[in-house]
């Protein structure tokens, strides 16, 4: 019976022991291992996941207009020139009222001329030869009158023939009068309140014109700065949209001239890195090298992560301090390229 029971005891003994091995190799002796970000390669290195930018940092090159795109004039990786036309957009409407707000400057233009130079040299000798001739018919009607006057005083002539030819004087008279007026009216300077009426419709129609011009500009894609073409989104033929909310560029360029790493430094580490400190750089894709650099900003606000390492134990709400590492000149990797960084702290 002794026998029995001690038997029962060491099978229970042995399926305990295989139980507790089983479940440590599953799950409580197996850790996570670290990645090479979170395992900085001493105490004087602080470590964090970066992702290589160009020294402009990326820039989404589009229009403020909407509308479809007639051409698309350069490929990625082509280097351009600071104003250089990227793509333009269909603007047929945009040109024509262009041309037709350059047609309303001339037409302006030519209406203060007029204003400012006053009649033609024409009208005005038309205009004084009317005054000669009022003033021919005027004097002859005054010397028929004063003859009809002394024939009627002589009793030659009625007083009803007198005072007709009285009439025609006055007539004749106000004739003159008109035919001066006239002429001082050709002859004389433009009013003033005429002169900036005419001035008043050219600046408005040159604002015009420089309006419709900004916005045809508008119509052709240029290039902000010296750079590469790094990313092209849109094809000639295809619809680019204006928006305040959604961004839709054609172009993503940048200075590839010098390139930086944006590093996620863990808020743990801050109080160790400051401006100035060397570092540098590994990736998946070039094994066994390292690219040096040196910290040239450093955030002064914690914030949420920019880089991702897809690890699956990576703690996603950690604050980072986000820091700028300018690399070497001559080095060469790819923009975007996710690395790892290390910034040396002992120095």
């Amino acid at each position: 019976m002794a026998s029995r029971k001690m038997t029962w005891i060491l099978a229970l003994a042995a399926a305990a022991i295989t139980v507790s091995v089983l479940t440590a190799t599953l799950h409580g002796d197996r850790q996570p291992a670290a990645t090479p970000v979170e395992r900085a390669i001493d105490k004087s290195t602080v470590a964090g996941p970066g992702r290589v930018e160009p020294n402009s940092e990326e820039v989404k090159v589009g229009s403020e207009l909407a509308g479809k795109l007639r051409e698309v004039r350069v490929e990625e990786g082509a280097q351009v020139k600071q104003g250089q036309v990227l793509a333009v957009l269909v603007n047929d409407e945009y040109r024509a009222a262009v041309e037709n707000s350059q047609a309303l400057v001339r037409q302006k233009e030519a209406s203060l001329r007029k204003v400012m130079n006053g009649s033609r040299a024409m009208e005005r000798r038309e205009a004084e030869a009317s005054v000669r001739e009022a003033e021919t018919v005027e004097a002859n009607a005054r010397s028929e009158m004063d003859r009809r006057q002394q024939l009627w005083k002589a009793g030659v002539t009625s007083r009803e023939e007198a005072e007709r030819y009285q009439r025609e004087h006055n007539v004749a008279r106000a004739k003159l009068e008109a035919a001066r007026q006239h002429f001082r009216f050709i002859d004389d300077e433009s009013r003033e309140e005429d002169r900036s009426a005419a001035r008043a419709e050219l600046e408005s129609a040159r604002a015009q014109l420089a309006a419709n011009r900004a916005v045809y500009e508008k119509t052709w894609i240029r290039a902000p700065f010296d750079g590469t073409i790094l990313r092209k989104h849109h094809r000639t033929g295809e619809s680019i949209t204006n928006s305040s909310v959604t961004q839709d560029p054609v172009f993503t360029m940048g200075d590839v001239s010098g390139l930086r790493v944006r590093i996620d430094v863990d808020e743990t580490d801050v109080s160790r890195v400051r401006e100035g400190q060397d570092a540098y750089v590994t990736a998946q894709a070039f094994a066994g090298q390292r690219f040096r650099g040196k910290v040239i900003r450093v955030s002064g606000q914690l914030g949420p992560k920019n880089v991702r390492t897809d690890e699956p134990q990576e703690k996603i709400d950690t604050k980072i301090l986000e820091t700028l590492v300018q690399l070497d000149r001559g080095v060469s990797l790819p923009v975007g390229l996710r690395v790892d960084a290390y910034i040396e702290t002992a120095h």
